[in-house]
Protein backbone atom coordinates (compact mmCIF):
# COMPACT_ATOMS: atom_id res chain seq x y z
CA UNK A 1 0.00 0.00 0.00
CA UNK A 2 1.15 3.32 -0.85
CA UNK A 3 2.14 5.75 1.62
CA UNK A 4 0.93 9.20 1.54
CA UNK A 5 2.66 12.63 2.95
CA UNK A 6 -0.02 15.20 4.81
CA UNK A 7 -1.09 18.18 2.03
CA UNK A 8 0.51 20.76 3.53
CA UNK A 9 3.67 18.84 2.30
CA UNK A 10 3.16 18.10 -0.88
CA UNK A 11 2.18 21.79 -1.06
CA UNK A 12 6.17 23.12 -0.39
CA UNK A 13 7.21 20.14 -2.87
CA UNK A 14 8.90 21.70 -5.85
CA UNK A 15 10.57 19.87 -9.01
CA UNK A 16 13.39 22.15 -10.60
CA UNK A 17 16.37 22.31 -12.49
CA UNK A 18 19.74 21.54 -10.04
CA UNK A 19 21.89 24.37 -9.49
CA UNK A 20 25.68 24.44 -8.72
CA UNK A 21 24.50 25.07 -4.91
CA UNK A 22 22.61 21.40 -4.84
CA UNK A 23 25.27 19.49 -5.94
CA UNK A 24 26.63 18.99 -2.15
CA UNK A 25 22.82 17.43 -1.43
CA UNK A 26 22.70 15.89 -4.83
CA UNK A 27 26.18 13.68 -4.52
CA UNK A 28 24.64 12.52 -1.09
CA UNK A 29 21.25 11.57 -2.58
CA UNK A 30 23.08 9.75 -5.56
CA UNK A 31 24.26 7.70 -2.42
CA UNK A 32 21.19 5.57 -2.24
CA UNK A 33 21.76 5.13 -6.47
CA UNK A 34 24.83 3.38 -6.35
CA UNK A 35 25.86 2.67 -2.23
CA UNK A 36 29.19 1.46 -3.15
CA UNK A 37 30.25 4.12 -4.97
CA UNK A 38 32.26 6.97 -3.97
CA UNK A 39 30.50 10.85 -4.05
CA UNK A 40 31.94 12.47 -6.72
CA UNK A 41 34.12 15.25 -6.20
CA UNK A 42 32.54 18.76 -6.12
CA UNK A 43 34.69 20.08 -8.74
CA UNK A 44 34.00 17.65 -11.32
CA UNK A 45 30.37 17.48 -10.18
CA UNK A 46 29.89 21.52 -11.12
CA UNK A 47 32.11 21.24 -14.46
CA UNK A 48 29.38 18.31 -15.50
CA UNK A 49 26.36 20.28 -14.23
CA UNK A 50 27.65 23.57 -16.01
CA UNK A 51 27.96 21.40 -19.42
CA UNK A 52 25.16 19.65 -19.36
CA UNK A 53 23.53 23.26 -19.04
CA UNK A 54 24.76 23.99 -22.00
CA UNK A 55 22.36 21.62 -23.61
CA UNK A 56 18.85 22.88 -24.25
CA UNK A 57 16.57 21.45 -23.01
CA UNK A 58 18.68 18.83 -20.60
CA UNK A 59 18.24 19.38 -17.19
CA UNK A 60 19.44 17.31 -13.59
CA UNK A 61 15.84 17.75 -12.04
CA UNK A 62 15.59 17.61 -8.13
CA UNK A 63 12.57 17.57 -6.16
CA UNK A 64 12.88 19.89 -3.53
CA UNK A 65 11.08 19.75 -0.01
CA UNK A 66 12.42 23.14 1.35
CA UNK A 67 15.00 21.04 3.78
CA UNK A 68 16.74 18.73 1.41
CA UNK A 69 16.77 16.62 -2.31
CA UNK A 70 14.26 13.95 -2.05
CA UNK A 71 14.39 12.81 -5.84
CA UNK A 72 16.09 13.93 -8.66
CA UNK A 73 16.90 12.38 -12.04
CA UNK A 74 19.07 13.73 -15.32
CA UNK A 75 17.07 14.51 -18.95
CA UNK A 76 19.44 14.86 -21.65
CA UNK A 77 17.88 16.51 -25.03
CA UNK A 78 19.77 14.51 -27.89
CA UNK A 79 19.84 16.39 -31.15
CA UNK A 80 18.88 14.19 -34.34
CA UNK A 81 18.63 13.86 -38.00
CA UNK A 82 15.52 11.35 -37.70
CA UNK A 83 11.94 12.27 -37.44
CA UNK A 84 11.85 15.18 -39.54
CA UNK A 85 15.39 16.48 -36.82
CA UNK A 86 13.06 15.84 -33.84
CA UNK A 87 15.61 15.56 -30.86
CA UNK A 88 15.24 12.52 -28.31
CA UNK A 89 15.35 12.37 -24.44
CA UNK A 90 17.20 10.20 -22.37
CA UNK A 91 16.10 10.09 -18.49
CA UNK A 92 19.63 8.63 -16.44
CA UNK A 93 20.27 8.67 -12.59
CA UNK A 94 16.73 7.80 -11.24
CA UNK A 95 16.87 8.09 -7.27
CA UNK A 96 14.59 9.42 -4.68
CA UNK A 97 15.33 9.23 -1.07
CA UNK A 98 14.23 6.18 0.76
CA UNK A 99 12.12 8.09 2.98
CA UNK A 100 10.20 9.46 -0.25
CA UNK A 101 9.55 6.15 -2.24
CA UNK A 102 6.28 5.13 -2.88
CA UNK A 103 4.97 8.63 -2.32
CA UNK A 104 4.46 9.20 -5.89
CA UNK A 105 7.43 11.82 -5.94
CA UNK A 106 9.57 9.27 -8.35
CA UNK A 107 6.64 9.31 -10.64
CA UNK A 108 6.27 12.95 -10.05
CA UNK A 109 9.85 13.77 -11.22
CA UNK A 110 9.97 11.68 -13.94
CA UNK A 111 6.65 13.05 -15.41
CA UNK A 112 8.36 16.95 -14.83
CA UNK A 113 11.14 15.45 -17.18
CA UNK A 114 9.07 14.38 -19.83
CA UNK A 115 7.41 17.50 -19.90
CA UNK A 116 10.94 19.16 -19.83
CA UNK A 117 10.80 17.05 -23.19
CA UNK A 118 8.10 18.05 -25.12
CA UNK A 119 8.82 21.35 -24.80
CA UNK A 120 12.02 20.88 -25.67
CA UNK A 121 10.46 19.02 -28.86
CA UNK A 122 11.47 15.67 -28.20
CA UNK A 123 9.14 12.65 -29.96
CA UNK A 124 10.36 10.33 -27.65
CA UNK A 125 11.88 9.72 -24.01
CA UNK A 126 13.76 6.64 -23.18
CA UNK A 127 15.28 5.27 -20.14
CA UNK A 128 17.30 2.32 -19.18
CA UNK A 129 17.37 0.15 -15.79
CA UNK A 130 20.35 -1.68 -14.70
CA UNK A 131 18.40 -2.93 -11.62
CA UNK A 132 16.78 -6.11 -12.65
CA UNK A 133 14.14 -6.48 -10.36
CA UNK A 134 10.63 -6.18 -10.85
CA UNK A 135 9.69 -3.52 -8.38
CA UNK A 136 11.49 -1.37 -10.63
CA UNK A 137 10.70 -2.70 -13.80
CA UNK A 138 6.91 -1.96 -12.32
CA UNK A 139 7.28 1.64 -11.45
CA UNK A 140 8.32 2.63 -14.27
CA UNK A 141 5.52 0.95 -16.23
CA UNK A 142 3.47 2.26 -13.74
CA UNK A 143 5.16 6.11 -14.57
CA UNK A 144 3.97 5.53 -18.23
CA UNK A 145 6.58 3.61 -19.58
CA UNK A 146 6.83 0.54 -21.87
CA UNK A 147 9.50 -2.48 -22.21
CA UNK A 148 9.17 -1.65 -25.98
CA UNK A 149 12.76 -1.92 -26.80
CA UNK A 150 16.34 -4.33 -26.13
CA UNK A 151 18.79 -2.16 -24.76
CA UNK A 152 22.32 -2.94 -25.55
CA UNK A 153 25.24 -1.21 -24.02
CA UNK A 154 29.39 -1.20 -23.56
CA UNK A 155 31.06 -0.67 -20.72
CA UNK A 156 35.00 0.89 -20.37
CA UNK A 157 35.05 -0.47 -16.26
CA UNK A 158 32.82 -3.64 -15.02
CA UNK A 159 28.98 -3.16 -14.74
CA UNK A 160 28.42 -2.69 -10.65
CA UNK A 161 27.49 -5.50 -8.48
Amino acid sequence: MAHTRPAEQAVTMQIRPATVADLPALTALYAHLIPEEAPCDLTIAEASLTQLMTWAGSAILVADDGARLLASCTLVVIPNLTRGGKPYGLIENVVTHPDARRTGLGRRILHAAAEQAWAAGCYKVMLLTGADRPDNHAFYKASGFEQSKTGFQMRRHPKRP
